[in-house]
């Protein structure tokens, strides 16, 4: 199973070309992936879109896709003890949103593919990550 961040589905609906949206459109057209969207991730990815034909053609993207629930009782105990052991170790991650998404990975054996810093240290800790 593999998800993607919002930041590499930003890049990948902006047209932008990095190893993280080759990755994702490697998935796309590979059907032995099970590629799911995490509901978090789809709420920052449409809420972002300034024009309606390019929110539609996201949406209509998105929905061929299974959309799992990031947080939850476990996922969120998770991510708080998450954050609380990088901060120990001297990282501070700044979206609360990417710790849920981390840890909601690491609860269910999930690879991420991403673009964003706040996930590198996540991998210390069992995230199973494919980053820039």
């Amino acid at each position: 199973m593999i998800t993607a961040d919002s930041s590499v589905w930003i890049d990948y609906f902006c047209g932008r070309h990095s190893p993280a949206t080759v990755r994702l459109d490697a998935v796309l057209d590979d059907s032995s992936h099970d590629l799911v969207l995490l509901d978090v991730v789809l709420m920052e990815v449409l809420r972002g879109f300034r024009f309606d034909h390019e929110w539609r053609v996201a949406h209509e993207a998105f929905a061929a896709l299974s959309v799992q629930t990031a947080g939850g009782e476990v996922v969120a105990r998770k991510a708080a003890t998450l954050y609380r052991s990088l901060r120990a170790e001297g990282v501070t991650v700044r979206s609360s949103i990417d710790l849920l998404v981390g840890a909601w990975c690491i609860e269910n054996d999930c690879g991420l593919i991403h673009n964003d810093r706040d996930f590198l240290p996540m991998a210390r800790h069992g995230l199973q990550a494919w980053e820039h």
